[in-house]
């Protein structure tokens, strides 16, 4: 993890002068204002889960599809004005630089041009409480930002302009809070969303912790990076998506007491329990929801891909499925190393919502 000055010092600029780049951004859309009038948003994908479920290697397939839209690493820092950055200033990042592992350490390997999830700086600028502890974030179909609205709808055209494409697909952890609010806002958006059995799940999230808390540790720059990027799944101000009924703060009491295996488990039950309730109740949104088992796409890619493309209306050709089918398999870097007590912990805390994502099901019964 290596933080450039340069990335360091323009980005804390932007932080500090969010209205003014809103304005910027305001005034592109207005010079881009023909452009912009002749796009149609068509059925926008959101891929979303509790990070470690495989977001980013769904981002990355649906990414190298022809005619889709991502955010790329290039996007950052200037997210409120992508036409003016990627048209006058992107060569700031090489064209040719050689893919290198990510930050996470997890086989993944990225370029500037590689997709990525970038839409959390629009989302806490114009939502201060995105992320504000003691503060619910859920959005759902009642919720209302007007101004917010209309400068995202004209943000993800910019990104359709940009990158010439035709399907906008957006990775955003923390919209696992946002589904009904983003469908009322785009009634024909498809979701993904990526689930992960517990005992692995929680194994690569304390592992991904470690690693953030020792880096930033290490660079205090990394941190502001993290938090003006709008991650704070792990490290030094991690922080649990509040969902208004108490839990987040119970998990966050867990971890501060050391309970870390006890304090993932209990946000990983409370996350699938929020998301399949809410499907359950709101029939419209449950049809728009794909659940996506992480262990599915690693066994049975051919076809867990094939399903995918079908779910949110993408063409996987012959060619392309061989391509993305030779890129997908399962982690072999690191085991889920527990005691017996924190095996049934995990259990405990996470069986009857895992039950109902297709995991452990007999387990439910001979309780």
């Amino acid at each position: 993890m290596d933080m450039p000055g340069w990335l360091d010092r323009l980005g804390a600029l932007i932080d500090r002068t969010g209205k003014l780049w809103q304005r910027l951004g305001d005034v592109e859309s207005s010079v881009y204002a023909d452009e912009l009038d002749a796009i149609r948003i068509d059925r926008p994908i959101y891929i979303v889960g509790l990070a470690r479920s495989g977001t980013t290697i769904a981002l990355e397939l649906l990414g190298s599809l022809p005619g889709v839209a991502t955010h790329r690493y290039r996007d950052f820092p200037l997210l409120y004005t992508p036409m003016f950055w990627n048209r006058a200033f992107s060569q700031i990042y090489r064209g040719d630089a050689a893919p290198t592992e990510r930050a996470h350490k997890d086989r993944i390997l990225v370029t500037p041009d590689s997709p990525e999830a970038m839409e959390e700086v629009l989302w806490m600028h114009f939502f201060k409480d995105a992320h504000a502890s003691g503060r619910t974030q859920v959005l759902d179909h009642e919720s209302r930002h007007p101004v917010f609205e209309r400068f995202y709808r004209d943000h993800i055209k910019k990104m359709l302009l940009v990158r010439r494409g035709r399907r906008y697909v957006s990775k955003g952890n923390y919209n696992l809070s946002r589904l009904a609010y983003l469908r009322r806002l785009f009634p024909d958006a498809r979701f993904v969303v990526l689930v992960r059995e517990p005992t692995w799940h929680i194994a690569s999230l304390a592992k991904q912790h470690r690693l953030f808390e020792r880096e930033e540790t290490r660079d205090a720059r990394i941190l502001k990076h993290m938090q003006r990027s709008g991650h704070f799944e792990f490290g030094l101000d991690r922080r649990a998506i509040d969902l208004g009924d108490g839990t987040a703060a119970d998990v966050e009491r867990l971890w501060r007491e050391g309970n870390e295996v006890q304090g993932w488990a209990r946000y990983w039950a409370s996350l699938h329990r929020f998301v399949l309730e809410q499907t359950e109740r709101d029939r419209a949104l449950g049809n728009a929801v794909m659940f996506l088992r992480y262990e599915d796409l690693c066994a049975k890619p051919q076809g867990t891909l094939e399903a995918l493309c079908q779910h949110v209306g993408l063409t996987l050709d012959a060619a392309d499925r061989e391509a993305l089918v030779g890129r997908i398999s399962a982690p072999q870097y690191y085991k889920a190393e527990y005691t017996e007590q924190e095996r049934q912990m995990i259990e405990e805390e996470t069986v009857t919502v895992a039950a109902k994502l297709g995991y452990h099901a007999d387990r439910v019964l001979d309780a």
